[in-house]
């Protein structure tokens, strides 16, 4: 296959965002978001995932941090769309059931070209270093748009923010590695329809 990589840059008034990822990496990661939390996530996705991934940004964070990392979470998503192309000979679906301490998540998703999130996660509000609770369904909510991923997300038990926002970052990453596998058994796109 050819090499799954992407570089995309978006910049607004409000951010500059530069990611560079290669679905097909050892799981490094060199994340500057200016958000310490954000950053330690997007690390986490990376490595669970064994996705190389460089992220730069720049966002009003003097505002507050939402711009930024829901930007993030569209630059994201459009690299995974472009460094998938027509999704051909990739398993497609992939799901993880994964604890951290007393946290306990699921994540399953289709790599279908049609977005949808569910984000059942009832996590207590509130802040995680610089990085507010709500944000986390906005980041994927961008990731799964831009990516065109259809994405589930549920808590099944946890009380520690850090350890239910972890848990869903690398349960994601998990889930998205496994969907990205190449499976020489087939050459199109796992479709009836043939095509995603």
């Amino acid at each position: 296959m050819e090499m799954r990589e992407a570089h995309i840059e978006r910049q607004t008034k409000e951010t500059r965002i530069r990611v560079k990822l290669n679905l097909d990496g050892a799981g490094t990661a060199q994340v500057d978001t200016g958000i310490g939390f954000f950053d330690h996530m997007l690390e986490a996705l990376a490595r669970f995932g064994y996705l190389d991934l460089e992220v730069a940004a720049e966002g009003d964070l003097q505002v507050d941090p939402h711009h930024t990392i829901e930007d993030c979470g569209i630059v994201f998503g459009q690299a995974i769309r472009e460094a998938l192309g027509e999704r051909r000979g990739i398993e497609r679906v992939g799901d993880t059931l994964l604890p951290m301490d007393e946290a306990l998540v699921q994540v399953a998703l289709d790599l279908s070209n049609r977005p949808y999130l569910v984000w059942d996660v009832e996590c207590p509000e509130g802040m995680v270093g610089g990085f507010p609770v709500e944000m986390a369904e906005e980041f994927f909510r961008a990731v799964s748009v831009q990516a065109g991923i259809t994405l589930h997300m549920r808590l099944f038990s946890g009380k520690n923010r850090h350890h239910i926002l972890e848990a869903i970052f690398k349960g994601f990453g998990r889930a998205l590695g496994l969907a990205l596998r190449e499976n020489p058994r087939f050459q199109g796109v796992l479709s009836t329809k043939g095509v995603l």
